[in-house]
């Protein structure tokens, strides 16, 4: 089943971007995933073609008109009935590796792009869609949110990257920080590969692994590192763990 991406913006020409190259791509050249633009200048009503207004109450900036905007998601939705329409806003729900992994089990993503100061709030209340974040900083539009949104699916796609331990064994995945990897020369600038990886002992390198992982998410991300233990905490003990 191809993977079917649909963006709702106002720069189409943005689209697909680094997508058209490299793993991605090949994936889209192939046939694993299918990308759709609307434009959504294209549901104006009147002869300027309009998207925008003033804030109610006053302000800088222009928001996104909410009866343009339902007209693009609704044509967007009749096409793609069953893909979630999810908005780019530093307001939404952070996206995690989790959620990526359900979108990429799912038939696709519809993604609205905001610009300016956003969206008139009646967008969520009148159609299902929900906003969502790729972090805690602004940027001129939802463009780029929209492009790593899709990145991090579609590397997840079958048949997209050449290992599928490949996208296990990485950051999030476990709730940890991945380790640190090391490749030849052995030595570079007086600084050498630690041993244990060059030993050929499988279970002293995975113990190695773990901990290492442990250790740079309790260093760099307490916030993950206070859920990772949390979860420990709460998880029942299976047999192995003890």
């Amino acid at each position: 089943m191809t993977f079917a991406a649909t963006v709702l913006t106002l720069y189409p020409e943005m689209f697909p971007g680094p997508l058209g190259v490299s793993l991605a791509g090949r994936a889209l050249a192939e046939g694993v995933w299918s990308l759709d633009t609307v434009h959504i200048r294209d549901f104006a009503a009147d002869k300027h073609r309009t998207v925008d207004d003033t804030p109610a109450g006053g302000g800088a900036g222009m928001v996104l008109r909410p009866d343009v905007l339902a007209h693009a998601v609704d044509h967007a939705r009749a096409r793609q009935p069953d893909a979630p329409v999810l908005a780019m806003s530093p307001r939404g729900s952070p996206l995690t590796q989790a959620r990526v992994r359900a979108l990429a089990a799912g038939p696709g993503v519809t993604i609205l792009c905001g610009r300016f100061e956003g969206f008139d709030e009646r967008i969520f209340e009148g159609r299902d869609v929900e906003p969502i974040s790729i972090g805690d900083y602004v940027l001129s539009g939802g463009e780029v949110g929209a492009l790593v949104l899709l990145d991090a699916c579609i590397r997840l796609l079958p048949g997209v990257m050449g290992a599928a331990s490949s996208g296990i064994e990485e950051s999030f995945e476990s709730g940890l920080l991945e380790y640190p990897h090391y490749t030849r020369p052995v030595d570079w600038e007086g600084r050498t590969i630690p041993e244990v990886l060059r030993s050929g002992d499988h279970a002293k390198i995975a113990a190695w692994r773990k901990h290492q992982a442990e250790t740079e998410t309790r260093l760099r991300r307490p916030d993950l590192w206070e859920r990772y233990r949390s979860a420990r905490v709460d998880r029942p003990l299976a047999r192995g763990d003890d």
